[in-house]
């Protein structure tokens, strides 16, 4: 990358190349078209043939029938849940189907196979720019270039991201946003404005960046700290504040509108599945153990290391070019730094951050710093699944790597010719490692959940519910309980309690309301269940759907964490709570014959702690403008508040009494 005591270039005449229709043939663009599109065409086979909604892919459609409905973005008519951690993602299917009127499950899988397909040459077409023009230098790899795909198959190679290409989650957008964002970033770094001063164009396309990078909150959580950066190294970089400010406010007035619409409707800082999952933890071990299943199966430090070295090889070739560029056309050493003083070595140190060089500095760290993210947060259940993202990041400035026939002055070749073979030897390889990866399972068995409860999630529902590519809801009824659910609804939906799973795979327990109901209590038929997708999409939309892991269920979210839980399942609520929150009978017989009887009654007095009230109001109550404010001052507290998920520590945790036991 070229640094800012760079001598100025004469601009140099493009070598004769060959001609067809009277346009000169660019070695360097055709292998790049040509790859982008033969890899858009075997991930979108390989992600077709792989096709499938996940149970928490139909989590989210939920939340987009109720908006359609007209209830609002809530999962429970009546309650104001964000059950969905990517806003971006929710809205993005609410529009679509909205749009089409289509059946939900096939616009998500179309939104997600198209995003898939579309990010990976994205990215190949960003990364192929670091290979051909340089900021003040011009062209600088004179032979004749090719640039082929590396990073891009690594990607696609693995079973896992052609899994998660139609999953319906939100990997698909966040690896479609991650390419745009490298796009724009490389574009920008690219530009001369070392004065700060844009012209129209460019003050466009540097607040669509500013733009970009402020949506990653609303994408994922997590990736505020990729945007975060981008946008820091932004606005550090020579702009006029005029411009800066207009920056920010590109940046900052969507998420930032938006959080204070969470606050107000929902009485919290983050989406419920951030408190449910509870991030301020760390579970390194489980992480280690994480990385372990994805790395083992398919052998991924090998492609990881040619990458390295492809990159520090690529690095150290276009620093001889740029170099040897320079020798030839400069008519005098000239310092770009004027002066010596403090301003001047801060003014030298902002040109440096609008360089290439500084851009991939920047994916990379961030790409690690997401990797080591969810490490310390113990990995996920599903095999691969969160750190596809982190390997696209990592993958961005390595997706097509250029391997040049050098040509100009025979000493200069030697190297040159080096490096073409060792690049052309690190493809082969990557191709090699591709090819004979493509197929393999990522864990020996499908229908069972590993010891450290991580699950090949496809291959585990399509084994046991005996349909190749699940899509829709329906395809789900044949999940053990399912079928049997829907039948229980239609049964007891008018009567109003609470439904709960029992051994037997055929059949539920109902708990109905007394007669008559207690006062304030309403008359709705409750499902308490953990897969919460299929079950959610497979009932009304006026029974209340509610999961023991809160992901849908504030109770549950606001309970501590389990130290040793599966991952991503650490939050496990007791049936007791339940029924005394939703006002079932709660003693034998009526009441099924695995819940305490005392619990109940525990959870009943411990649900009347002034805390809990005040939270079951934030998202119970009427939304008006009161509600609104008070859940603006109180959000900060609501989302950090937690009880004890054992009935009896939560009475002496309020100092509330606890209640005689049932005769």
């Amino acid at each position: 990358m070229p640094s800012v005591e760079q001598r100025p270039i004469v601009e140099q005449r493009p070598s004769a190349r060959p001609q067809v229709f009277g346009r000169r043939i660019d070695p360097a663009t055709t292998s790049l078209a040509i790859s982008a599109v033969v890899v858009a065409v075997m991930f979108g086979y390989g992600a077709w043939q792989r096709r499938w909604i996940a149970d928490d892919g139909l989590i989210v459609l939920r939340t987009v029938r109720n908006l359609l409905a007209g209830n609002g973005p809530v999962f429970n008519k009546g309650e104001r849940v964000e059950a969905n951690t990517s806003t971006v993602w929710t809205y993005l299917i609410w529009f679509w189907s909205w749009v089409t009127g289509g059946q939900t499950e096939y616009v998500v899988l179309w939104i997600a196979l198209v995003l898939s397909i579309a990010a990976v040459p994205l990215a190949m077409y960003g990364t192929g720019r670091l290979y051909r023009i340089d900021k003040g230098v011009g062209p600088v790899n004179r032979g004749a270039m090719l640039l082929l795909p590396l990073g891009a198959l690594v990607y696609i190679a693995l079973p896992p991201a052609r899994d998660f290409a139609t999953s319906g989650l939100e990997v698909s957008l966040c690896i479609f946003w991650a390419a745009l964002l490298w796009c724009q970033l490389v574009a920008w770094s690219q530009r001369e404005t070392s004065t700060g001063r844009l012209d129209r164009t460019q003050t466009i396309t540097t607040l669509l960046l500013g733009f970009t990078a402020g949506l990653a909150p609303l994408i994922r959580p997590e990736l505020t700290l990729v945007g975060g950066c981008a946008l820091l190294l932004v606005v550090c970089a020579p702009m006029t504040w005029r411009m800066r400010l207009a920056f920010a406010a590109a940046a900052g007035t969507v998420p930032v509108l938006y959080q204070i619409f969470r606050m107000g409707y929902y009485g919290l800082l983050v989406p419920n599945t951030a408190v449910a999952k509870d991030a301020s933890g760390s579970k390194f071990e489980q992480g280690f153990r994480y990385l372990g299943n994805m790395f083992s199966p398919y052998l991924l430090l090998l492609p990881l290391i040619v990458a390295v070295v492809a990159a520090a090889v690529t690095w150290y070739l276009r620093r001889r070019q740029i170099a040897t560029a320079a020798d030839a056309a400069a008519t005098g050493p000239i310092d770009l730094r004027k002066g010596s003083g403090l301003g001047a070595r801060a003014g030298a140190f902002s040109r440096r951050l609008q360089t290439p060089s500084a851009v991939v500095a920047l994916i990379v760290v961030t790409g690690l710093i997401e990797a080591f993210y969810w490490v310390r947060q113990g990995g996920d259940f599903m095999h691969a699944r969160v750190l596809l993202v982190p390997l696209f990041l990592l993958m961005l400035p390595v997706m097509v790597i250029p391997i040049t026939i050098p040509t100009g002055p025979a000493r200069d070749q030697l190297a040159g010719w080096i490096g073409a073979g060792v690049m052309t030897g690190l493809w082969v390889t990557t191709v090699v490692w591709a090819i004979s990866t493509s197929s393999v399972a990522g864990m020996t068995n499908g229908t069972e959940i590993g010891r450290g409860g991580i699950v090949d999630e496809r291959r585990y529902y399509i084994q046991n519910i005996g349909i190749e590519h699940p899509i829709t809801a329906e395809d789900y009824l044949g999940y053990p309980r399912v079928r049997a659910m829907v039948e229980s609804i239609a049964e007891h939906q008018d009567t109003g309690g609470v439904l709960l799973p029992s051994p037997n795979y055929d059949e539920w327990y109902f708990d109905p309301l007394p007669v008559p109901p207690p006062e304030g209590v309403a008359k709705q038929l409750s499902v308490f269940y953990l897969n919460l997708g299929m079950t959610s999409m497979n009932a009304p939309l006026d029974v209340r759907v509610i999961d023991q892991m809160g992901l849908a269920y504030p109770i549950a979210a606001h309970s501590d964490r389990l130290t040793d839980g599966r991952i991503g399942h650490d939050k496990d609520l007791d049936p007791e709570w339940v029924v005394a929150e939703s006002g079932a009978f709660p003693r034998y017989p009526v009441l099924p014959p695995f819940i305490d009887q005392d619990g109940v009654k525990q959870a009943q007095v411990a649900l009347t702690c002034k805390p809990t009230q005040d939270l079951i109001a934030s998202y119970s109550a009427p939304w008006t403008f009161e509600r609104f404010r008070h859940n603006l001052r109180q959000a900060v507290g609501f989302t950090s508040y937690r009880i004890d998920r054992n009935p009896l520590y939560e009475l002496q945790r309020c100092n509330l009494p606890i209640p005689e036991p049932v005769p």
